[in-house]
């Protein structure tokens, strides 16, 4: 197994979030992936085992994570055939919450863009661990928190840079289970919003009662008619609240008016537009879509319908993916700098 000959010009980064784990090894000089591994063993299943397991046999939370860490680099270090001792890890995600490998408190608004800000935490080498570790948190308001979205932003507008987007007054959203809507002003974050839509979508499409009048489509592909009755799902919030919208979806199926998968989109125009209509009350904000494959096709159908695509910039997904990586070596860049000071 070969060593790394310049061990400063290289990073770990792990994205550990509550159902998923991915490690990769980055070239940080021009943020290259070298290779990488990922894994169902997010922060929440791991949290979990050492409450069962190892609490009580005076394991601490850390070290346990560590262990776990150290197992996942040994796979990488296997896959490569390189030896990553000494290279440090960059985490973001869950891994600094209460259920992660150590708490560390969110940073607060006005939040730069830059990352100069970013709350994190150094943790040491051990004997059994030849990695230092930087922990970065997340960031909140007075009533809304994110963690990862802070280091896939910071990195992404370092990727952007070069476009000479308007970050003096943009809005970047981020589609998902729970969707973000970032607002920026003077290179700085000055507020953000959740939107739960991505999870409302799974529970009413498969716990409540409307799961016997939707299929699934894949919400990728959909044709003529799906697309029509995604169109009616956001323009009904016109004529009614999304309460009562959403049992429309039980009686479009009751009376044969849209067929199961047709239903699937209405309701995800439902959603998808209750979420996006309040930036119709921003009209003087750029607004930046950074979607991943699955769910782009949708939104962007949903911004032409709410004629909002006009001052609309759209995101490649592998750009989107490449993100998060060039946050964490952002923030550790920043970190070892401050370090030198």
């Amino acid at each position: 197994m070969k060593t790394i000959e310049t061990m400063k010009s290289y990073l770990l980064g792990c994205d550990w979030g509550t159902s998923s784990f991915r490690l990769r090894l980055i070239n940080s000089s021009d943020v290259q992936l070298i290779g990488e591994i990922t894994s169902q063993e997010g922060v929440a299943n791991t949290f979990t085992r050492w409450k069962a397991n190892s609490e009580t046999k005076g394991i601490s939370r850390e070290q346990f994570f560590r262990v776990q860490l150290q197992r996942q680099i040994n796979l990488l270090a296997k896959q490569l055939a390189i030896n990553l001792d000494d290279i440090p890890v960059v985490i973001s995600g869950m891994a600094s919450s209460s259920i992660g490998m150590d708490e560390v408190p969110y940073a607060t608004l006005p939040f730069p863009i830059d990352g100069s800000r970013a709350s994190i935490k150094r943790l040491d080498t051990q004997p059994d661990f030849a990695h230092d570790i930087i922990l970065i948190s997340g960031v909140r308001t007075e009533h809304d928190v994110m963690r990862g979205e802070e280091t896939q932003l910071i990195g992404l507008l370092a990727l952007l840079d070069n476009l000479h987007l308007n970050t003096e007054e943009s809005i970047l959203l981020f589609p998902g289970t729970h969707s973000k809507h970032i607002y920026i002003q003077n290179q700085q974050v000055i507020d953000f919003q959740t939107f739960m839509t991505g999870e409302v979508f799974n529970l009413m499409s498969h716990y409540s009662i409307l799961k016997d009048s939707v299929e699934s489509t894949g919400l990728a592909v959909f044709d003529e008619s799906e697309l029509k009755a995604f169109k009616s799902g956001i323009n009904q919030l016109t004529n009614s609240s999304i309460l009562n919208s959403l049992f429309r979806v039980r009686t479009n199926q009751l009376f044969s008016q849209l067929t199961k998968r047709q239903n699937a989109l209405y309701l995800s125009g439902l959603l998808i537009g209750n979420e996006l209509k309040s930036l119709l009350q921003q009209p003087d904000s750029q607004l930046i879509l950074c979607s991943g494959n699955n769910l782009y096709e949708l939104y962007k159908q949903a911004m032409i319908e709410l004629n909002l695509i006009g001052r609309t910039i759209t995101i490649s997904a592998d750009l989107i993916d490449k993100a998060t990586i060039a946050g964490q070596v952002k923030i550790a860049k920043n970190q070892l700098l401050s370090l030198s000071k």
